[in-house]
């Protein structure tokens, strides 16, 4: 989970302030030395750590500070303050060339995931901002690097322009003229990388820029390699001067360092973070709410986007009405089941919860085989059992049984996790969120396994 480590120990050192009334200048020198540790041990750059943890002492000592009532929340929000301005301060947008197609240039190491996160970040235009992408083969030396930009692209509906194994300059080039003719308005070259950096790549790479104009050069680092990444980072950048960076696999990440070091070190902002394997896994990098996570304090802005991209609205408002109306069934809860399956991993949804404990959480899963057991059950229930289950006596609940496939046992506990989460959601659409957290069968005290693998 992306700073765990950082996260607890950041937390850790904040705790022993929150006990103190009043702080003295030693308080917060003894605070910043844990900060410091806990920071070089996330892989930050020595440098970083050392303006990061200067700049905040300097903050921290001051009178607002320490007469303050509450200086330990003062000392917070002056971490989170640095934090978010050393990750870049506001989120950096794609930039989008005046004259149409705009050029997105995708370079990187081998093994960073720049074809697959490429083509999310093309998926991502699409959806959000109604783009046409078109995604070009234009690594010609890894095996089947083609056939899987191929793939990618007909998973996610998006064309691919391919010429085999001629020359990159050449495929660009005509990638981009593919484009014009059939009405794309955003290319994504897919360049070839290598297992290091050397000369051949960058020359390469600078006669492609040279020949395609990019409005973006996008590097795409894998967040796990920590300082490696953020040393490839300036590499490419002094031969290419690229415009920004995709941090990949930093779900995976406990450390964090390259997220904190390649804006401070290379003066470019992280513009997207790939957040997992599936093809939906793909962010805008915002360092205000990175920041949150990273303290502990949520992020609740992306929850509701995350939200409002996985939830149907129309189902939305059908839902809160019957809400209103005390007519929550079981075919609304099977639809609730659903669409949170569809926000991934339950942890990483919990990580963005304030005062959520998302380790506790750490890889909690909707069981796909609870579910088609739930799917069973109901759907061999009649139109009037699923609207008003109270119906359910013995007798129809062994011909559910026998029609699904499963036991009464399985068909009362089904019914426990439709009472808890009628109750949930009865509570959610007090607030404006309701149906946003429905999978309530996870299990309870003294209940069975629910659909969450915890």
């Amino acid at each position: 989970m992306a700073f765990e480590g950082l996260s607890e120990k950041l937390s850790a050192a904040f705790k022993k302030l929150r006990g103190k009334g009043r702080l003295t200048e030693s308080d917060i020198k003894e605070a910043m030395r844990e900060v410091r540790m806990a920071l070089l041990e996330a892989d930050v750059s020595y440098k970083v750590v050392r303006d990061f943890v200067k700049t905040v002492s300097e903050r921290a000592v001051g009178q607002d500070v320490l007469e303050s009532l509450t200086p330990a929340q003062m000392v917070i929000k002056i971490v989170n303050e640095e934090l978010t301005a050393l990750m870049g301060g506001e989120n950096a947008k794609i930039n989008i060339s005046s004259k149409s197609p705009s050029v997105v240039m995708l370079v990187g190491l081998q093994g960073a995931g720049k074809t697959t996160n490429g083509a999310k970040v093309a998926a991502l235009m699409r959806r959000q901002n109604g783009k046409r992408p078109l995604l070009v083969a234009c690594d010609v030396y890894r095996p089947a690097a083609i056939k899987q930009l191929q793939t990618v692209g007909a998973q996610l509906d998006i064309p691919v322009f391919e010429m085999g194994q001629s020359d990159p300059v050449e495929i660009a080039k005509a990638g981009i003229e593919h484009a014009k003719r059939h009405g794309n308005d955003m290319v994504f070259l897919d360049t070839a990388g290598r297992l290091h950096i050397d000369e051949e790549l960058m020359d390469e790479l600078k006669a492609i820029k040279a020949a395609t104009d990019p409005a973006e050069i996008l590097l795409v680092l894998d967040a796990m390699t920590g300082q490696d990444a953020v040393n490839a980072a300036s590499a490419f950048d002094e031969a290419l001067d690229i415009t920004g960076v995709m941090l990949t696999k930093i779900d995976g990440d406990a450390r964090g360092g390259a997220a904190l070091s390649v804006r401070a070190v290379t003066g470019k902002p992280i513009k997207f973070v790939g957040t997992g394997e599936k093809l939906d896994n793909i962010e805008p990098f915002h360092p205000d709410r990175m920041a949150s996570r990273i303290l502990g304090m949520g992020d609740v802005m992306t929850l509701i986007e995350k939200a409002q991209q996985n939830f149907d609205e129309k189902k939305a408002a059908e839902l809160a009405e019957k809400l209103k109306k005390n007519r929550f069934t079981l075919s609304d809860y099977y639809d609730q089941l659903i669409q949170l399956k569809s926000m991934g991993d339950f942890s990483e949804i919990a990580g963005m919860i304030p005062g959520m404990n998302a380790k506790a959480l750490q890889g909690a899963q909707i069981d796909e085989k609870a579910l088609a057991h739930t799917e069973a059950i109901i759907l061999s229930m009649t139109q009037k059992e699923r609207d008003n289950p109270s119906i359910l006596n013995n007798s129809r609940k062994k011909r559910i049984a026998a029609g699904s496939g499963t036991q009464v046992v399985d068909i009362n506990r089904l019914l426990k996790q439709y009472e808890l989460m009628q109750k949930m959601t009865k509570q959610m659409s007090k607030g404006k969120l309701s149906g946003l957290f429905g999978g309530g069968g996870g299990r309870g005290r003294g209940r069975g396994r629910g659909f969450f693998g915890f």
